[in-house]
């Protein structure tokens, strides 16, 4: 695995998620919730999928829930859905505003009993943390028995890390701790107790941004956002239409590469092992 050298401790690191960079709000017009919806579609189409082999109607977890944009695109009942994140104002804003039920804390230490999740989703959340494998078995302990993990982490095995380097925004140091491989993640999920059922080497929403972001990161409107960015309104469509047309262009770049197992993430649905039946 490639980790961060030397690591800041968490107060350092915590000057990099900026308490007033506030999340996306949950009002678009309709142009941009179409786009949302089309983004999203193949993270919801691939946890739906998961989910089709859970028997009951246990909720859905997703960690690092942010807005909760893609717990409302999920489009479960209220009661399905639960989204857990750092931010005290992300949290805020899935409930007020996506009508998605949020608490701010951290995994392990989650208020849940035991087997109480169909599915527990993890999108661009273990790269962040000190020792992810706290945050694996804390899910193993959440999911029922035949729960589904869905993990997504930025691939280090990527065609766009071999070719940028350190212009990835896959790095995205230092707030990034690990980089995985694919063998670092299945690894890891095994360790853990858990058994890979499926994989996936790309998003729609995710390997082309990363592409886009790594060769002209002051047109993202996410990293305009979390600068505090003082510009009028002219600058920003402009910057907007720009990055939209850089997001065009990396779209069949991306497609390419996920297709030659060089995407820019990786996504992997695991199940809790088996334990083998007793012959006698």
């Amino acid at each position: 695995m490639i980790r961060l050298y030397p690591r800041l401790n968490p107060e350092e690191l915590r000057r990099f998620y900026p308490a007033q960079a506030q999340p996306e709000d949950g009002s678009p017009g309709f142009w941009k919730k179409l786009l949302r919806r089309f983004l999203f579609l193949d993270h919801v189409r691939f946890v739906r999928s998961a989910l089709d082999e859970v028997p009951g109607d246990r909720p859905v977890l997703d960690v690092g829930c942010g807005a909760g944009l893609f717990l409302r695109e999920l489009n479960l009942p209220q009661q399905r859905m639960v989204g857990l994140d750092f931010s005290v104002n992300a949290a805020a804003t899935a409930w007020g505003r996506n009508a998605v039920p949020a608490i701010c804390g951290a995994l392990p230490s989650a208020p849940f009993p035991p087997g109480t999740f169909a599915a527990i989703t993890m999108f661009q959340v273990l790269e962040h943390l000190y020792d992810p494998s706290v945050y694996i078995e804390a899910a193993a302990r959440l999911l029922c028995p035949e729960g589904r993990l869905i993990v997504q982490v930025p691939n280090a095995g990527s065609w766009q890390f071999l070719l940028l380097g350190e212009r990835w925004s896959g790095l995205d140091i230092p707030r990034h701790l690990l980089l995985f491989r694919s063998d670092d993640l299945e690894n890891l999920l095994v360790y853990c107790g858990f058994e890979i059922v499926r994989r996936k080497r790309f998003s729609l929403r995710d390997d082309p941004l990363t592409l886009a972001t790594s060769l002209a990161p002051g047109l993202n409107p996410d990293v305009r956002r979390a600068r505090g960015a003082d510009e009028n309104q002219a600058a920003t469509v402009v910057k907007h239409l720009l990055f939209g047309l850089l997001w065009l262009i990396a779209l069949p770049i991306a497609v390419l590469e996920s297709s030659c197992c060089g995407g820019a993430t990786l996504t992997v649905e695991a199940r809790l092992k088996r334990v083998p039946s007793d012959p006698s």
